[in-house]
């Protein structure tokens, strides 16, 4: 990490200081600089040197990302198209994209510096309208104007057209963003290994009323047919803009993007399926105690034993032996 520059891309309100403390301590042991965006520099303490939004990012050799999969989306936008790789450790809830806990931040930093480290390579739509651009790692949405309306828009690919929506929404999403609201929606959970485009109606009324997976070389626009309403649309559930009367957003997946950082891609897998079990994914009991790491298996098996045996099983004491004339509980 000599001489390298690193930057920091925070949580808004998440306590991190003592992340950015050791990040602070172990890049200036090697002679590396510190960086944050003068925004963030408030959060961040004295000890890092805030520069101006549009100077972060082309000083940066890594970027590393406090907080969860909202900072981490953030910290991505910040690289789209460039090497430079996004470690993510979490302070949120769930944590699909990042792998670090701040516990295991410091060893993280060693790995990193030791070059014990794999790059994920991860997509991303480039969306335009005549007014707006922006990128998303998840999911497009376009939504009616009014909340409770429903929204009708029409879907063109490669310049020809397919029919249309009519429902409360729809979504376009990227392999990696078919595990949220698409999924929550009723769309299928699709491969990172597969580039495409998933698209798929919310509570469809009429038109297209089942999820299309288009690859990931389609040119897709959806057009508001309506000469009066406009329409709103989020990237990645943040609001980005409108589609008024008469106007388009078009879209295309952008392979390789983003490098992310990973140290251990089996166990981050493992991690994803246990979370995906927890959503709601068609798994057996069996099938869910095979994502349990073998050690807590054998610990839990271990507890078991020591419960029954002491006859503490279930919360409470064994009931006392019932004498052998006495009539059964009713």
């Amino acid at each position: 990490m000599g001489r390298y520059t690193v930057g920091l891309v925070v949580h808004p309100f998440k306590p991190v200081l003592d992340s950015v403390r050791m990040i602070s301590r172990f890049v200036h042991r090697y002679g590396g600089r510190l960086l944050v965006r003068e925004a963030d520099a408030p959060r961040v303490g004295p000890d890092v040197e805030a520069v101006a939004a549009d100077a972060f990012v082309d000083r940066l050799d890594a970027v590393v990302s406090l907080g969860g999969d909202g900072t981490m989306l953030g910290a991505m936008r910040l690289v789209v198209g460039r090497p430079t790789p996004v470690l993510g450790v979490n302070y949120g809830d769930i944590g699909f994209l990042v792998e670090v806990l701040p516990e295991g931040l410091e060893k993280a930093l060693d790995r990193m510096v030791a070059g014990d480290y794999t790059l994920e390579p991860h997509s991303c739509f480039q969306v335009r309208t005549d007014d707006e651009a922006c990128t998303a790692f998840n999911d497009i949405v376009i939504t009616a104007f009014e909340s409770l309306q429903s929204v009708m828009v029409d879907l063109v690919v490669n310049n020809a057209r397919h029919g249309y929506y009519r429902g409360d929404a729809v979504i376009a999403c990227t392999p990696t963003g078919s595990t949220a609201y698409n999924y929550a929606a009723g769309g299928p959970v699709i491969s990172p290994s597969a580039p495409s485009i998933t698209l798929t109606p919310v509570a469809p009324m009429s038109g297209i009323n089942r999820s299309v997976v288009l690859g990931g070389s389609d040119a897709v626009e959806f057009h508001n047919p309506s000469d009066r309403t406009s329409l709103r649309f989020t990237a990645d559930g943040t609001p980005v803009g409108l589609l008024g009367p008469g106007t388009g957003l078009s879209l295309r997946l952008i392979a390789d993007a983003v490098n992310v950082v990973r140290f251990e891609p089996a166990l981050h897998e493992q991690r994803q399926r246990v979370k995906l079990s927890l959503l709601d994914l068609p798994l057996r009991p069996d099938q869910l105690l095979e994502l349990v790491p073998p050690q807590l298996r054998e610990r839990a098996e271990q507890f078991r034993a020591e419960q029954l045996k002491a006859g503490r099983f279930g919360g409470g004491s064994s009931p006392p032996p019932r004498p052998p004339d006495a009539a059964p509980a009713a």
